[in-house]
């Protein structure tokens, strides 16, 4: 059946990269967020009804779910090399993509250094640059930061053990000290060329409201939706039906 989820890694840069792929018809590359995987869209979309429209590209990003990172070193331009590699073997010239996140940060990456891959995005909670009070939040992550409840959910998503996930929070603390792997300038935000949604929550302790009209004024295309009372990510819950409708006529148009 068309609807039915096929499943494939390839070996790239050193790590062993999984994705699923689903549906037929254009690409939509869907990219999750950090400590997140490839299979978190199933709790947001309807992917039967999505897969009868696209074909969903769902990959789990370089050291996340069932994908390896042997380098132990992670960034999102690292990331957006992954994708490429992986849209070059699925014979995926140009594709739409929606990205949260770390998936919004990685498209970025995209659409800066290969401008004509990515016709329509659309980046959720992604900013342009790590401000002060994302870093502070940052540098106190780590293994002994979480519950036992927040262990449970890292588990049930990532395949390679209690290893993998300290690396993920680990990484976490890294970028607080990262100054170059997001430091996108105007001039470099003015070259992107895909049609651009930015949404964002005007609650979002990461990243204040003002970095989402700074990628608005400086993504040539882009239109911009703020979520009222939205935190970081502000797509899920109560906020997932008017995403959803909004996400899929942008797409469409």
């Amino acid at each position: 059946m068309a609807n039915d989820t096929t499943e494939g890694s390839i070996t790239f840069e050193g790590a062993q990269l999984h994705y699923r792929t689903r549906g037929a018809g254009e690409p939509l590359l869907l990219l999750h967020g950090f400590t997140g995987s490839g299979g978190d869209w199933v709790h947001l979309f309807d992917l039967d009804d999505l897969a009868r429209r696209f074909l969903l590209i769902m990959p789990d990003a370089r050291g996340h779910g069932r994908s390896t990172n042997p380098s132990g070193a992670f960034t999102h331009r690292q990331c957006a090399r992954d994708v490429i590699a992986l849209c070059d073997h699925l014979g995926v010239a140009r594709c739409k993509a929606i990205g949260l996140s770390l998936g919004g940060n990685t498209l970025l990456h995209v659409a800066t250094a290969h401008p004509d891959r990515l016709a329509t995005i659309v980046l959720i909670g992604a900013p342009s640059y790590f401000p002060a009070q994302a870093r502070a939040i940052m540098r106190m992550f780590g293994p002994d930061a979480h519950t036992p409840d927040e262990w449970t959910a890292m588990r049930a998503r990532h395949a390679h053990g209690d290893d993998q996930i300290r690396a993920l929070w680990r990484h976490t603390r890294e970028f607080a000290d990262d100054r170059d792997d997001m430091n996108f300038t105007a001039a470099k935000l003015s070259t992107i060329a895909a049609t651009t949604l930015i949404v964002h929550g005007d609650r979002d302790p990461l990243y204040p409201v003002e970095q989402a009209v700074e990628l608005f004024r400086g993504i040539p295309n882009a239109s911009l939706c703020v979520v009222p009372n939205g935190g970081h990510g502000p797509i899920f819950g109560e906020q997932a039906a008017a995403f959803v409708a909004t996400s899929r006529s942008f797409l469409a148009g």
